[in-house]
């Protein structure tokens, strides 16, 4: 998947904007990155599609233009990467949001399209939803400290060992934080 185009962007809001086609795309990428050992919420490969299908289907039925968005980026029409943002409503922590399932077909990797993805959205968070703070949890071990880190984000703190991979492979959950946007 290479282009001479940069990504181009779509913003999904409500569940009724997401047809069949984009849902089995967004099922499709979720699988492959995962089961290529992508940090994205499936640690266990190979994936069941039957439950990427179920978290996806969570997430789409959740989507509301005030709580939780989706962002797909395309190249050349064909879906390249995608990401969840999140905030609660709760009036404590209304003013920041969370980021969920960064990730990037694999034909579209060391194109841009992650650090796209996290650019478009921080404009999102603070101009169409209002929001001062972003945060993310990033997967020790997988060097997204490092990717996060060059788009301007900080770590603020760490889970030792929160995560189990598999036996003997603990990592760290790593807590992260964009702000002021």
């Amino acid at each position: 998947m290479t282009s001479g185009n940069g990504p181009n962007f779509v913003q999904i809001t409500q569940p009724d904007q997401i047809g069949a086609d984009i849902r089995r795309t967004l099922i499709e990428c979720w699988t492959e990155v995962s089961d290529a050992g992508g940090a994205a919420g499936f640690p266990f490969t190979p994936v069941d599609p039957d439950e990427v299908a179920q978290a996806a289907d969570r997430i789409i039925q959740g989507l509301d233009p005030r709580r939780s968005r989706l962002l797909l980026a395309t190249v050349d029409g064909i879906l390249a990467g995608w990401l969840n943002i999140r905030r609660d409503l709760n009036p404590l922590v209304a003013h920041w949001g969370t980021i969920h399932h960064v990730q990037t077909r694999l034909a579209a990797r060391s194109q841009g399209i992650g650090a796209a993805l996290m650019h478009r959205v921080r404009d999102i968070a603070h101009d169409e939803m209002g929001l001062e703070q972003l945060h993310l949890a990033a997967r020790g071990g997988a060097g997204l400290e490092d990717f996060y880190g060059r788009l301007g984000w900080k770590e603020i703190g760490r889970w030792p060992n929160a995560l189990r991979l598999a036996p003997g492979d603990d990592r760290d959950e790593i807590l992260m934080i964009l702000g002021p946007l």
